[in-house]
């Protein structure tokens, strides 16, 4: 085979890596950084063992406490909280006093 043809199948293979990892890697990996939309699992964990109605609360792991209300959500119970955080434009979860 010709180096010039070694070379430019090469480059395709490079550029067809390039476009799968840009347009279309697994979702994960385009997942990352980004928040994760829904509860966290520590919101079915709090109402373990609780029924629709009743107060629980879980800690963040950053540490935060989420106090709220357990809710029916399909056939199971989560916590929705009292002070939900809001999103930015990014989707990203911040505080209430401006992040």
């Amino acid at each position: 085979m010709k180096s010039s043809t070694k070379v430019s199948i090469a480059f395709v293979l490079l550029a067809i890596c390039t476009l799968t990892n840009a347009f279309g890697g697994d979702e994960s990996s385009q997942e990352t950084g980004r928040r994760h939309k829904g509860p966290p699992p520590e919101a079915y964990t709090a109402c373990e063992c609780k029924k629709a109605g009743d107060a629980a609360e879980f800690v963040t792991p950053r540490g935060d406490t989420v106090t709220g209300t357990c809710e029916q959500e399909g056939d199971r119970l989560v916590l929705r909280p009292d002070h939900p955080p809001r999103e930015d434009s990014d989707g990203r979860a911040g505080n209430k006093t401006g992040d």
